[in-house]
């Protein structure tokens, strides 16, 4: 195209006979008119783009953009090329990553130098990434330079998000290539996405969700820190079929041969009516009558348990998680149960037994056969009593003289001296109890008659006075 001349061999050759300056010494003509090709392999296109003469003054930037343009899209022909292993790679942040591509350039070229830029079209000049602060210790070149071209990232970042190109000089000043388009780098986190909460019986599904996709990704799911090997896992989602409380908890996923980069882990509550409900007593160990003792429930639940019944067998006797019973008494011995509700239902706990310890009392002596008792029979006194733990021992008292010990004290052919008042004692390990003395009363018969006379003075008078000792007394008449 008339108007344009260029110096230095170092040149491109534009179609129709325009040249760029590689050293950016670029002379236009009044109103010339510039053609910048954007060429690929096996195909040519023109864009007719005008610059005014004024432009000139920025004859570099614009040499540049245009060398650029083709140097980067391959005018110099199919001998010179970069074939890239992938050309969009998705890797999780923290990983390492590997680029390469095989290299193919113009016979009779020693290749000299091999790097990697990123973002060319962004960057003209083009330097050597491993050079730039923010790869520092990061970046390792791999490969033989003349035919295998190898990139190792390590410990990828967000921020490394670029198209990453090969550029390469050789021993020729003139010869040097930058393949484009490069290798576009898109760095991803895992994350869990689920529901926070559902309901025991539902299915939930976890997915494990990356903002690009991964090469043929296995992942793994832990639940508290632990792999996960027992549930349902299809291609990145954790299936739970009929939920229950024991899957509640902490859930993180990964991807094999990276199980170090795991997921922020998501939390999953699940909501189900009480459960594991049980009865605690205090103080623990023997309950004596007289001391003071408190029931307290517990209860699993989510949400929360809000309510609290406490029975006595089927009688409600008290609300609230505990239960107090101050100064026991032995009729508050029996099973007690707490009932837990909350939004989604209840449940009853098993039974907790009391047991209340107490003295004997009420202790009585009963006497068989019951109606008179008549010398020379026998009588059996039988001692009862309420105590716990159960009355030990018995001791059989006559007035204050102890005379037997034992439930039942008998007398075989009782005697009118075996008349009198007889009282019980029990005994169990937490004290003792008089009865109220029973009277025993024997029936027997006159056994002697005496006649004594008696003389009066003045006259002879025979008073006949009869002694005899019989029960009951006896009625007797002179004749």
């Amino acid at each position: 195209m008339a108007g344009a001349s260029c110096h230095s061999n170092d040149s491109l050759q534009l179609p129709p006979s325009l040249c760029c300056n590689t050293y950016s010494v670029c002379y236009l003509s009044e109103s010339a008119q510039w053609c910048r090709v954007a060429a690929g392999v096996g195909e040519e296109r023109s864009e007719a783009v005008s610059y005014s003469n004024s432009d000139c003054l920025m004859g570099s930037r614009l040499c540049n953009q245009l060398f650029h343009a083709s140097y980067v899209s391959g005018a110099f022909g199919t001998e010179w090329s970069v074939k890239y292993n992938q050309q969009e790679i998705c890797a999780l942040k923290g990983s390492t990553v590997f680029m390469s591509g095989t290299l193919t350039h113009p016979g009779g070229l020693r290749v000299t130098e091999v790097f990697w830029v990123i973002d060319p079209a962004l960057n003209l000049s083009w330097p050597d990434m491993s050079k730039n602060p923010d790869f520092s210790g990061r970046v390792e070149y791999l490969g033989d330079e003349q035919k295998l071209v190898s990139l190792k990232l390590r410990d990828v970042m967000k921020k490394d998000e670029h198209e990453y190109c090969v550029r390469i000089k050789t021993d020729q000043e003139m010869q040097k290539y930058l393949q484009r388009p490069g290798v576009r780098l898109t760095v991803t986190e895992l994350c869990v996405e689920a529901p926070e909460e559902v309901t025991e019986g539902e299915t939930a599904d976890l997915t494990c969700k990356t903002t690009c996709s991964l090469t043929d990704p296995t992942f793994i799911w832990y639940k508290n820190g632990r792999p996960l090997t027992t549930k349902t896992i299809k291609n990145n989602q954790l299936h739970l079929q009929t939920v229950s409380s024991e899957d509640a908890g902490s859930y993180s996923c990964a991807v094999g041969g990276s199980q170090h980069l795991r997921s922020t882990a998501h939390s999953l509550r699940v909501r189900y009516p009480p459960k594991s409900v049980s009865v605690s007593i205090s103080p623990s160990g023997e309950i004596v009558e007289g001391s003071s003792v408190t029931l307290t429930c517990s209860s699993d639940g989510n949400p929360p348990v809000k309510m609290y019944t406490w029975f006595k067998g089927s009688t409600p006797v008290g609300e609230g998680k505990t239960y107090s019973i101050p100064n026991i008494r032995s009729e508050d011995s029996g099973e007690y149960t707490c009932q837990s509700r909350n939004d989604l239902g209840e449940r009853r706990s098993t039974d907790l037994q009391i047991n209340v310890l107490y003295p004997p009392k009420s202790v009585s002596v009963s006497i068989s056969p019951s109606g008179e008792i008549v010398e020379g029979s026998s009588v059996t006194l039988t001692c009862s009593s309420d105590g716990n733990p159960p009355v030990k021992m018995y001791t059989w008292f006559k007035g204050s003289t102890p005379v037997g010990e034992g439930k039942t004290y008998s007398i075989p052919n009782i005697r009118s001296e075996h008349s009198g008042e007889y009282t019980c004692q029990s005994w169990n390990d937490h004290g003792q109890r008089r009865s109220t003395a029973i009277h025993l009363n024997v029936l027997y018969s006159a056994s002697s008659l005496t006649l004594k006379p008696f003389l009066f003075f003045c006259s002879l008078i025979y008073l006949v006075i009869c002694l005899q000792a019989a029960v009951p007394k006896l009625l007797f008449a002179m004749v």
